[in-house]
């Protein structure tokens, strides 16, 4: 099998990881009426997922550095699979919470062994765009696993998403076993070595940058079912469509925000993405009379957030190049961490303000990295001009 295709099956592979992490927005309301529980308290089913996903992910993978490569990616995803299966079929909040938990370590090395393995089979030249295209599985998720598991859970019960998920899982299992060639495994990086980088400035604020976008985002994404059913008058009908084409828009950031930041530089793209993601948040409550209105600003928000995402990663690795890989892992505890904390400060925001605030606050984040930004371009143009660091296709 040409290495090619090998990299589609690792690209599956994050789809289902990215479905069985994004799904719970997607179906927020139903889990709370069927467990008997707040909306803010089925939110934090994201944070519990995220900091497990966050503190255990470096940790296992230092501990499973010198494992095959295969090997890694087939015990990873069998818990994976394990972990959706307990989902689906153990009662109560308590048993779904320790079942995130299992699925949330499992997924986190799933993705690193994929991202790995992807750039050691791909042909030589193409280890970029092979790692694009497994990071595409995620995008995919919200396009596809999303509003496909809203439709499945509103006619089949909520619960039965996880289960077709741990059965494609198997299967994928299967395809891989038969597929994937061994792959010597890396020389550990200790964990003090990876964090040691933290202690300069500019990686920093280029981490904050993800924790604030990222946290943001997470706070309104999280409850996004609840707000457009209860108060933007989005009916549940048309809700697997209206997340459908959320997805969508999120693909054409990721793409524009890719181009932009080749052409125009990327603090031009951060800023420039941030300042719509922040418009469009804001406006959301003041529109909830137009249902169409309501719609525009959606995509707008989705475009202008996912514009973000690839410019981040791009933005890390130009700070510190000969620490790419570290730094990339970094940014992915980073942005789990910050999905943790959204989901967590929106719970609040829900139970103490009202459901309608949590654009107002997920704006505020974003707001602050903007911040961010604007303090690293700066610090990085002065650096420059003294010669004293250089960071390279900073513009």
């Amino acid at each position: 099998m040409q290495s090619t295709w090998k990299v589609y099956i690792l690209a599956i592979v994050s789809f289902l990881v990215g479905t069985s992490e994004y799904i719970i927005s997607g179906i927020l309301d139903q889990i709370a009426t069927t467990m008997g529980i707040t909306v803010s308290a089925a939110g934090q089913l994201i944070t519990v997922f995220s900091l497990a996903y966050a503190i255990g992910t470096p940790i296992l993978m230092a501990v499973t550095a010198k494992w095959d490569r295969r090997k890694l990616l087939l015990s990873s995803l069998g818990l994976f699979a394990v972990a959706n299966v307990l989902s689906f079929v153990l009662p109560g909040f308590g048993m779904f919470i320790a079942a995130r938990i299992l699925m949330a370590l499992g997924a986190g090395m799933v993705v690193v062994t994929a991202l790995s393995i992807a750039a050691k089979i791909a042909p030589a030249g193409k280890q970029a765009s092979s790692i694009a295209t497994v990071t595409m599985g995620f995008t995919a998720s919200l396009i596809i696993g999303v509003p496909l598991g809203r439709m499945i859970s509103s006619a089949y019960g909520w619960k039965t998403v996880f289960l077709g998920i741990a059965l494609t899982g198997i299967i994928a299992l299967i395809v891989i076993a038969m597929t994937i060639p061994r792959l010597k495994g890396d020389q550990p990086i200790p964990l003090l070595q990876q964090f040691a980088l933290l202690k300069k400035p500019e990686v920093a604020l280029g981490l904050a940058i993800t924790f604030f976008w990222g946290g943001g985002y997470s706070l309104a994404y999280t409850y996004i079912s609840p707000y457009l059913l209860n108060v933007s008058g989005v009916g549940d009908n048309m809700l697997s469509s209206v997340l459908l084409a959320f997805g969508i828009a999120s693909l054409i950031g990721s793409k524009i925000g890719g181009y932009s930041a080749d052409k125009k530089g990327i603090s031009f793209t951060l800023f420039g993405g941030m300042v719509l993601h922040v418009f469009s948040l804001l406006l959301l409550p003041v529109a909830a009379h137009s249902l169409s209105v309501v719609f525009v600003l959606l995509m707008l928000w989705s475009f202008a957030a996912w514009t973000t995402g690839p410019t981040q990663q791009y933005n890390l690795v130009t700070l510190i190049p000969e620490s790419s890989g570290v730094m990339l892992s970094l940014n992915q505890s980073m942005m789990q961490l910050a999905m943790a904390a959204g989901a967590g400060i929106g719970g609040v925001a829900v139970s103490q303000v009202s459901l309608a605030s949590i654009t107002w606050f997920g704006a505020a984040g974003v707001a602050i990295a903007m911040v961010a930004v604007y303090l690293l371009s700066r610090r990085s143009s002065v650096h420059t001009e003294l010669g004293v660091i250089t960071i390279k296709n900073y513009r």
